[in-house]
């Protein structure tokens, strides 16, 4: 199947101007200033004049079983749906577990990810979850890493935070020498994924083995650094220090105002490089409030649609496109070893991209050069989705 995108004003996320652009399969296989379809070509043509094409949105951080369970069986959270991650712009995800290593396992989450793959976006995930000792497959994090092709690296390994399970530095570094090392041997990011609590340790421990082993700072990717002002700071020092941080997409907070934008601007005012920084979704967790005493107070789910929205919002607070566009597509998939097919619009890379109209409202999705959306509306469903066929 041929689709070819004419009259693009194209992001690749920087600009590049009006451009057309031709999918061949899964690939992009053209970018140029003026492509013709002879008219002998089986081919789907797309007007893009007036709108945005840039590539899809990556989002290294959601919970694709669901998450939660802080206030027990009934606080679990719903897996996720196919059509709700490509309605959102997202044509890759890296799924994660949370709390609940008990009633979810690594296992499930590699079943769904290879569900989502097979339904037409592109997925992977970390093994390992919040807790020592580590949830793995094969039984080893270096084993699972370097053998099993959809795991990147381990997390979210809990740090800092009353729900973990108090990890010492020696079991950190180990699983962190595992992760690179499985990393090294299957080509893979081994990315170690911190969940980062309020606790009152913060990045110190990261920061001690950042110091005292030979593990390189790049190998972690801390996320939920703008939870407090306090950690963000530590995470301001990380990032200056050469470090890596991920940002979970919110609205207004009491530290932060303006929400991300408020972080984002300390980030750069602080000097940090905007290439170190990423935004993530945290879809399908839980968001849970606890009191004083630990004890759970309420509960929601986060939704992927979020990081949609934030890149919306950031644009609006005066962010450049180009800019933005990166903290969700190029960022990401460097932090998870992708950017050779991934977070990018160049000849040769996967055909992930967004059609947005003039106002960025997203108007096509295609993942693996298959349409998902069209006209602002999903045309693809899951296997078990209203309106979808399962033969």
């Amino acid at each position: 199947m041929l689709t070819l995108i004419q009259n693009a004003d194209l992001y690749r996320p920087e600009p590049a101007g009006k451009k057309d652009l031709l999918i061949a399969g899964q690939t992009i296989v053209n970018i140029d200033d003026r492509i013709e379809a002879p008219a002998a070509w089986d081919i789907d043509v797309i007007d893009a004049a007036g709108g945005i094409v840039c590539p899809g949105f990556v989002d290294l951080h959601v919970h694709l079983l669901g998450g939660g369970g802080e206030g027990g069986f009934a606080t679990r959270t719903p897996e996720i749906v196919f059509s709700r991650i490509t309605a959102a712009g997202v044509t890759t995800v890296v799924g994660c577990l949370g709390t609940d290593d008990v009633s979810r396992r690594p296992e499930t989450l590699l079943a769904k990810a290879r569900q989502l793959e097979a339904e037409g976006i592109s997925a992977r995930i970390y093994t390992g979850s919040y807790q020592f000792p580590l949830a793995t497959i094969t039984g080893s994090v270096r084993k699972d890493v370097a053998l099993i092709d959809m795991v990147i690296g381990v997390g979210e390994i809990a740090v800092s935070d009353h729900r973990s399970s108090a990890p010492t530095l020696d079991e950190l570094c180990r699983a962190a020498a595992e992760a690179r090392v499985g990393g090294m041997i299957g080509k893979k990011a081994g990315l170690v994924h911190l969940h980062m609590g309020n606790g009152k340790g913060g990045l110190d421990p990261v920061f001690r083995i950042v110091e005292e082993t030979d593990i390189p700072i790049g190998q972690f990717l801390p996320t939920h650094v703008n939870r407090s002002t306090r950690l963000f700071d530590q995470a301001l020092a990380f990032a200056r220090a050469g470090g890596n941080i991920d940002l979970t997409v919110m609205g207004e907070s009491l530290d932060f105002g303006r929400g991300t934008a408020d972080a984002l601007d300390r980030a750069l005012s602080a000097g940090v490089d905007w290439g170190r920084i990423s935004l993530s979704s945290d879809s399908n967790g839980s968001m849970p409030i606890f009191d004083e005493k630990g004890s759970l107070v309420r509960l929601a789910v986060a939704d992927i649609s979020s990081l949609y929205d934030e890149f919306r919002r950031l644009v609006d607070c005066g962010f450049p496109l180009a800019d933005v566009l990166a903290l969700v597509t190029e960022n990401p998939a460097r932090r998870v070893g992708l950017a050779d097919r991934k977070g990018g619009l160049f000849v040769g890379a996967d055909a992930d991209l967004l059609l947005l109209d003039p106002e960025l409202a997203i108007d096509t999705v295609i993942a693996r050069g298959r349409v998902m959306v069209r006209d602002g509306t999903a045309v693809v469903k899951g296997t078990f989705e209203e309106d979808s066929v399962c033969s």
